[in-house]
């Protein structure tokens, strides 16, 4: 372990890591193209470690030193020691939880793979806000679904923005990206999945009575804010379910939706 060092120059190269942390498209680009993803605050931090995933480095304020000592002395990777000013001034935010750090992403296992072992999985569409991503892989893995599979076209789990929603569950659930959509949904039927489409359509089976709990293998498909699952997605499934309303509510966000729902397929699982 090297000492930590301190950086006075927010143009220093060695805080590249870091830079525009706040435009969105150019992380979008630039983190999966070079292999490395932000974990944000101590605890998402641990749990980036906890789950593999190697430090590239770390970016601190001083009052952070003492709190992370224990991760600083345990990796090779070198820790820059910012004042709050530079870190700002760096990343294009308050860094409020003072702590940063730069991981190594992990290649995502295929899609079968997953399937093989999985009894309950979410399955998203073009869901594109990272909050909600965050939001729904937190949920997953709290209630007890098995791993996550996305379109083609859904945002990154790994931004950061959505790694801190989630509390760092998308560390401990597996996910994967199917490649062809919707045409891969097939994979997931062949795989003993039945395709259920969340959708506040009225000719949807309330979930109570669809009672997905009961099934062997199910897979849960829910679409974007707003737009919900495609008509393409739709067909593909094998039943359409929603979340009964009241009082003039005519459906919830998809992170809400999603919680209600997943509850519903895992609660009462049956035992491996």
């Amino acid at each position: 372990m090297a000492d930590p060092i301190i950086v006075e120059d927010p143009g220093d190269p060695r805080l590249s890591d870091y830079t525009r942390l706040t435009d969105v498209e150019l992380r979008r680009r630039r983190e999966p193209a070079e292999g490395l993803f932000i974990a944000e605050g101590e605890k998402v931090i641990r749990r980036a470690r906890a789950a593999g995933y190697e430090m590239r480095s770390m970016l601190l304020s001083a009052k952070w030193l003492d709190a992370m000592r224990d991760v600083i002395d345990d990796v090779p990777a070198p820790v820059y020691v910012v004042s709050p000013d530079v870190a700002e001034r760096v990343t294009g935010y308050h860094v409020h939880r003072g702590a940063l750090a730069s991981m190594r992403r992990k290649p995502l296992p295929p899609a079968d793979g997953l399937l093989r072992t999985a009894r309950r999985i979410a399955v998203m569409e073009s869901v594109n806000d990272h909050t909600n991503i965050g939001a729904i892989f937190r949920s997953a893995a709290a209630l007890g679904m098995d791993a996550v599979l996305l379109s083609p076209d859904c945002a990154d789990p790994l931004y950061r923005r959505s790694v801190k929603v989630s509390m760092g569950a998308v560390f401990s659930l597996p996910y994967a990206r199917l490649e062809t959509w919707p045409a891969d949904l097939e994979t997931v039927r062949a795989a003993g999945f039945t395709l259920l489409a969340l959708t506040p359509d009225e000719r949807a089976k309330p979930l109570d009575e669809a009672a997905p709990h009961r099934l062997d293998r199910v897979a849960l498909m829910l679409g974007a804010e707003g737009d919900g699952l495609s008509a393409r997605a739709l067909r593909a499934a094998d039943a359409w379910v929603r979340i009964p309303m009241s009082h003039g509510v005519d459906s919830l966000n998809v992170g809400a939706a999603a919680a209600v729902a997943f509850y519903a397929v895992t609660a009462g699982r049956p035992q491996p």
